[in-house]
């Protein structure tokens, strides 16, 4: 689903990820899905990203189906591959055909591509000379199967993935001539000012993610003395105006440079598998959506 015309707080979507739903391996319990859902549309978002894939179905008919249920439509999704193993490119195209299929029969527009060493996740190491080309030709092969399906693949500097850190990602800019995933929170973690990219690379961002971040752990999470899942169980991942991000910056400057897609809700949330039923994630989305409210002005729709 294409973002509609308006403002910025006209083209707001919801994840999973806010919900505790995380395709990282032991991440915490997963809520019902329907609850997830009814949730996002009584905050008045009015679509969502899919969550882990498989979240929300194993077929394109039955996520279309349960979206328009909740009166959702799909953003797209986030997909972990292995882009970097001139050895694994059956894996990668047979993974990547089968998340393009599932992302655009249920309706979505991006296929937003993780690049994760492997699929355990394991620590990221650094690409050498031949690495990177075979990463960038990774990227190319699932742009072709992107373009194949009418999507719009979006590369995710992430923690934990191998464009984590500014110096990697400067790699991929010059390298390569993907389109980019705006994470402001995963990108002041890895060192990157998320003002000054969307102000030097507007052209290349196609989607947006919004966090705000304590970065006061931030140095131990990039150096992996800290997992980013213990990190997120700590707290690290604020409501939007709570952290150390400047997302009103972003969003203002990405506006003025006329962006006109979706600004996805993330707060990176685990929830507790021993007390599922005590948190209440839909808080902090609402704060988040309050806090943009207030600081670029105009009103969201519906009350939450």
């Amino acid at each position: 689903m294409k973002a509609p015309a308006g403002s910025a707080l006209d083209r707001l979507a919801g994840a999973p990820i806010s919900w505790g739903v995380c395709e990282v391996p032991g991440w915490g319990a997963m809520l019902p899905r329907d609850r997830v859902l009814a949730e996002m549309a009584a905050l008045g978002l009015r679509a969502t990203e899919l969550g882990a894939l498989g979240y929300l179905g194993d077929e394109p008919g039955e996520i279309a189906a349960l979206l328009a249920a909740h009166e959702l439509g799909c953003v797209g999704g986030f997909v972990p591959l292995v882009l970097q193993d001139p050895d694994a490119r059956d894996a990668l195209r047979r993974d990547a055909q089968t998340a393009a299929e599932l992302l655009a029969g249920a309706g979505g527009t991006y296929f937003v591509t993780a690049p994760v060493r492997d699929a355990s996740w394991s620590e990221p190491v650094d690409l050498d000379g031949e690495g990177w080309a075979a990463f960038v030709a990774g990227l190319e092969l699932v742009e072709e199967i992107c373009a194949a399906h009418g999507l719009i693949q979006v590369l995710h500097p992430h923690v934990g993935t191998l464009v984590e850190r500014a110096d990697q990602l400067s790699r991929v800019l010059e390298r390569s001539d993907v389109r980019i995933c705006l994470d402001t929170g995963h990108l002041a973690i890895g060192g990157v000012d998320p003002v000054a990219l969307a102000d030097q690379h507007a052209a290349r961002v196609a989607l947006v993610h919004l966090k705000d971040v304590d970065l006061s752990g931030a140095t131990d999470v990039l150096a992996h003395r800290t997992s980013l899942l213990a990190a997120t169980r700590a707290g690290m991942f604020r409501p939007l105006g709570a952290g150390d991000v400047d997302v009103a910056g972003v969003v203002a400057t990405l506006e003025r440079r006329g962006y006109s897609g979706w600004y996805v809700l993330e707060q990176d949330t685990t929830i507790d598998p021993a007390a599922p039923g005590a948190s209440d994630p839909r808080r902090d989305v609402q704060t988040s959506i309050d806090y943009l409210r207030r600081v670029l002005g105009g009103a969201a729709h519906g009350e939450g």
